[in-house]
């Protein structure tokens, strides 16, 4: 689902809209000015866009395109992009996933596992529990072989607060099964590389 796909619920908006005038105010701004008058309800509709993963099911995703096939090697979708917002300050964090999976009799779209890892980053988050929530899904979807996850981003609660570090990158990692075995997660990490 792309945002031309998502539509807001007007009730939640005007809920959201409501405590964003109260913050505007709050922080010495003049909310009913030309450049403001509208923002709480922009900021409505775009905290459900950027929270939509709270309503969808990844593992109904993956299974949506399942597939019966005796391939046995690695399968790797490297440089997924995303989005998502920290949960400690509310402020995006973003980069890259990296996944691979060794199917165990059965593969699934390639797409779909893009839009998983869509699901996850689509709610307040932290980049530790999000890795491991994809890791957790493919593995309890697909029940492959051994699933790998590597996750590189950028926080901006870190560089436009607190210690403003502009080029800091925190990557993190969870694997199972097969790639508990250093030769499968070093070929993995050379594949992600490259």
């Amino acid at each position: 689902m792309n945002l031309q796909d998502f539509t807001s619920d007007p009730s939640k908006t005007q809920e959201v809209a409501s405590h964003v005038r109260s913050i505007i105010e709050a922080i010495g701004e003049d909310g009913s000015r030309s450049g403001l008058a509208r923002t709480p309800e922009r900021i409505g509709e775009a905290l459900q866009f950027l929270t939509k993963g709270y309503h969808e099911d990844p593992e109904a995703i993956l299974r949506s395109a399942l597939f019966e096939e005796d391939y046995r090697q690695m399968v790797v979708v490297k440089d997924i992009d995303f989005y998502s917002l920290c949960e400690h300050h509310m402020l995006p964090f973003f980069g890259k996933v990296h996944i691979a999976y060794i199917p165990n009799g059965k593969v699934t779209g390639l797409s779909k596992i893009a839009r998983v890892v869509d699901v996850f980053a689509r709610r307040l988050q932290i980049q530790e529990r999000m890795t491991t929530q994809i890791k957790d899904c493919i593995q309890n979807t697909l029940h492959p072989l051994g699933v790998m996850v590597v996750v590189e981003a950028e926080h901006l609660c870190m560089q436009m607060r607190g210690v403003q570090k502009q080029h800091a990158v925190t990557t993190t990692s969870d694997f199972t099964g097969a790639f508990t075995r250093k030769e499968t997660r070093e070929e993995f990490l050379r594949l992600i590389s490259e």
